[in-house]
């Protein structure tokens, strides 16, 4: 990987990026103070990717100046209706929280928690979340990565276009500081084993992650939303998996001569 987050040309991008996606915005209605949300506070507080073939691919993020300040910054793919991410933002003052999402009254949701909580530190993002790992951020960037409830793509033949594979694992692991965790939950039990096989076989070579032994630089904790609600009442347990990039290795010093 090269630091200004574009892929190396010695990377096989076919192993590296094997997702095939059918990506698209969602569509939906706004609601009247949705949308006045969106025409008021998505200028400042969002961000637009071009999507389509013959789109020109992204310039990598400054951070700071879109967060206005230094600060740990987690990730956190597919934010949904925002309910978990401005609810772990309160708790969080002191990290920068990116939301990644493609439904659009979702994020309009999301902006209206953020202004009437009074929050700085979330900001977000509308589009394909590979796009934002690969082209948006650089390596080492991010404290921590959140990826909640993931479309399962429960049938075989689409098992491709699931989110989490050998490729995105190891983009993700690049993105981590060292010591920076990955935090995956799911209510899918085929999509769970299918992680676990994953993260097991990953390559110790390349950016991976490890489990986690120890304390969390993010908060673990997640609010039980509606969606996971109604999960655990259907009697479909919750699989999370808790990851992080293993520190590097340090090298011992060489011994030298005395004269």
């Amino acid at each position: 990987m090269r630091n200004d987050g574009r892929v190396s040309e010695s990377v096989d991008q076919s192993r590296l990026y094997p997702r095939v996606t059918s990506f698209r915005f969602r569509r939906g209605t706004l609601t009247t103070g949705q949308q006045r949300n969106w025409e008021q506070l998505w200028p400042r507080l969002g961000r637009d990717l071009a999507i389509g073939t013959d789109r020109v691919p992204e310039e990598p993020i400054d951070l700071p100046e879109f967060f206005g300040r230094n600060a740990p910054v987690v990730l956190e793919i597919g934010s949904g209706t925002g309910i978990s991410t401005a609810a772990m933002a309160t708790e969080e003052p002191d990290v920068d929280v990116l939301a990644v999402e493609v439904y659009k009254p979702g994020l309009a949701q999301l902006l209206g928690l953020v202004d009437r909580g009074g929050l700085t530190n979330v900001r977000m993002v509308r589009g394909d979340a590979v796009v934002v790992l690969t082209e948006l951020l650089t390596s080492e960037s991010l404290t921590g990565i959140r990826v909640f409830f993931p479309d399962p793509w429960p049938k075989s033949r689409h098992h491709k276009r699931r989110l989490i594979q050998s490729g995105t694992l190891e983009l993700m692991a690049d993105r981590l500081v060292p010591g920076g965790v990955l935090h995956i939950a799911t209510d899918h039990a085929g999509y769970a084993e299918w992680i676990a096989e994953h993260l097991a076989t990953q390559r110790r070579d390349r950016p991976h992650v490890v489990q986690a032994t120890a304390g969390s630089p993010i908060l673990l904790d997640r609010p039980t939303t509606k969606f996971e609600g109604r999960a655990e009442r259907e009697g479909r347990e919750v699989n999370e998996f808790v990851y992080v990039r293993p520190q590097p290795p340090t090298s011992r010093p060489t011994e030298s001569g005395g004269a």
